[in-house]
C-alpha cells in the first residue's frame, strides 16, 4: 500500500491541510463541514473529514457523508452522452433539433418580455457540442440578468422537486427565446439538463437507469444517484447558507429535505447526490482514460477530445463568457465537454498544470483532475451560495505545496 511519502507528499506539509480548514473555516463559523480526498495515480495520498453533518444536532461529519453535489452532476451527464457518441448514436456536430424537432423555431432574443418575446433568426444552428460547452445560448433563472433568464425564473424551470418532467423541461424550453446564436458566446446554463434528455431519447430508458448502468454500476458509485435512499439517510448532510453578516444558517435539514425522494426532473445538470470516495472514483476513471479497476467507459482518445478546450476560437472565458456565475476561475480557462479545462494555468494565479480539468457544484463542493501531476481531489462541503468562500481555490494551493515530489 502506498503512502503519502511514496506518492510524492510531504507527510508534513500535507498536516497544514486540516489545520487551515479548522482555523480559517470551521472554528470561525465559515463552514459546516469539509472533507477532502486527494490520490494520484489513483491511489489515495491524503484524506481527512472535519466539521458536523448536522450543526444543529452537532452530528460529527462521516467519513462516508452523503452531499448533494449539484453541478458536479453536469461530468456524469456528458461522460453517459460521450458513450453513446462512441457507439454511434449520437454525434457532436448533430444538429440538436434532430432531437428535439419542436426546437426548430427556435430564436435570439431581441426584446419584450414574458408572453410578448421578440426574437430574430438564429446566425447558426445549435450543435450538440454547443450544450455540452455551454454555448448554446441557453441560460440560468439565477443568473438575473436578462428578461430571459427571468422567464426561467416565472416558469420555475429549474425546480426538479414537482415541476417539469424531463420532457416538460424541454417542451417548456421550445417557447422562450435564446440570449445568443448558439457559438457566439458562453453562458452558464440549464445546457446540460439538455444533454440529459437528449441521454435518455438516444438511449430509450430513464436518465437514472442510464447513468446506473453506464457509469454507477460499473464504476461502483454505490452511494451516487437522484435521491438519498432510506439506508443514506443517516448519511446525509445538512445544508447551510452564509449569513451577510457572518456565520451560517440552516437552509435546508437533511431530515426535510426534498431529496429524500425520487425528483420529478432528472436533472443532468444538478441533480445528484454523491459520496467524496464515489466521486474520486469516477474522477480516476477519467485520469485513467475512461478505465477503472477493470471497467471500460470511455476509450482513452474520447477523454482526451473531452478534456481540452472546445471554446471557438480556442479564447478563454474571460473572452467569450456573458454568464454572471460560473463554477471556474476565467482568466486562461476554457470549456471542455462537460467541465473547465485550465490551458494556461498561469492565467489563474494558481499552482496546477496544463490540461488540468474541474468543476464544482452550488454547495461549495469541488474537483480536479491533473493529467501531468496524476493528481486526483474532491472536496466536499454543503454551503451556499459557492461565491461564499475561496475554500476550493484554497484547497489548491494547500494540496500543490505538499507535492515536493512533481511528477514521481
Amino acid at each position: 500500500m502506498s503512502t503519502a511519502t511514496s506518492l510524492g507528499f510531504s507527510p508534513e506539509r500535507l498536516q497544514r491541510i486540516e489545520r487551515f480548514l479548522q482555523e480559517r473555516y470551521l472554528e470561525p463559523g465559515r463552514l459546516p463541514c469539509a472533507q477532502l480526498l486527494v490520490a494520484r495515480r489513483g491511489e489515495l495520498a491524503y484524506q481527512t473529514s472535519l466539521g458536523k453533518l448536522d450543526l444543529e444536532r452537532e452530528t460529527p461529519l462521516p467519513s462516508d457523508a452523503v452531499f448533494r453535489i449539484y453541478s458536479m452532476t453536469k461530468p456524469v451527464t456528458s461522460v453517459a452522452l460521450m458513450s453513446l457518441v462512441e457507439e454511434g448514436r449520437i454525434a457532436l456536430n448533430d444538429p440538436v433539433t434532430r432531437y428535439i424537432p419542436a426546437w426548430e423555431k427556435l430564436g435570439v432574443y431581441a426584446s419584450g418580455q414574458t408572453g410578448n418575446f421578440h426574437t430574430t433568426p438564429l446566425a447558426a444552428p445549435m450543435q450538440v457540442v454547443d450544450l455540452l460547452r455551454h454555448t448554446a445560448g441557453l441560460t440560468y433563472g439565477f443568473q438575473e440578468q436578462t428578461p430571459v433568464d427571468a422567464a426561467y425564473r416565472q416558469l420555475k424551470l429549474e425546480h426538479m422537486f414537482g415541476g417539469y418532467d424531463l420532457e416538460g423541461f424541454v417542451d417548456a424550453l421550445a417557447e422562450l427565446p435564446l440570449e445568443f446564436t448558439p457559438g457566439e458566446a458562453w453562458n452558464y446554463s440549464v445546457a446540460t439538463d439538455v444533454v440529459g434528455y437528449l441521454v435518455q431519447t438516444v438511449a430509450g430508458k430513464p436518465l437514472d437507469e442510464v447513468l446506473r448502468e453506464r457509469i454507477f454500476e460499473p464504476l461502483k458509485m454505490v452511494d451516487t444517484g437522484f435521491f438519498v435512499r432510506e439506508d443514506q439517510r443517516p448519511r446525509f448532510a445538512s445544508c447551510y447558507q452564509a449569513k451577510a453578516g457572518g456565520g451560517l444558517e440552516l437552509q435546508e435539514p437533511a431530515d426535510r429535505s426534498p431529496f429524500l425522494s425520487p425528483p420529478t426532473l432528472l436533472s443532468g445538470g444538478g441533480g445528484l447526490v454523491s459520496t467524496a470516495a464515489d466521486y474520486l472514483r469516477f474522477c480516476n476513471m477519467l485520469l485513467r482514460g475512461g478505465e477503472l479497476d477493470g471497467a471500460r467507459i470511455l476509450s482513452p482518445s474520447t477523454v482526451r477530445l473531452m478534456r481540452v478546450n472546445h471554446l471557438p476560437g480556442g479564447r478563454d472565458l474571460t473572452e467569450l463568457s456573458r454568464s454572471l456565475f460560473s463554477e471556474s476561475t476565467n482568466a486562461g480557462v476554457g470549456f471542455g465537454l462537460g467541465f473547465a479545462v485550465a490551458f494556461e494555468p498561469h492565467r489563474t494565479l494558481l499552482p496546477s498544470s496544463a490540461g488540468e480539468f474541474y468543476w464544482g457544484g452550488m454547495a461549495s463542493t469541488g474537483f480536479w483532475i491533473d493529467p501531468v501531476e496524476q493528481v486526483t481531489a474532491v472536496f466536499m462541503t454543503q454551503l451556499m451560495p459557492s461565491s461564499s468562500t475561496q475554500v476550493r481555490r484554497d484547497m489548491r494551493t494547500l494540496v500543490y505545496q505538499a507535492l515536493t515530489d512533481p511528477q514521481a
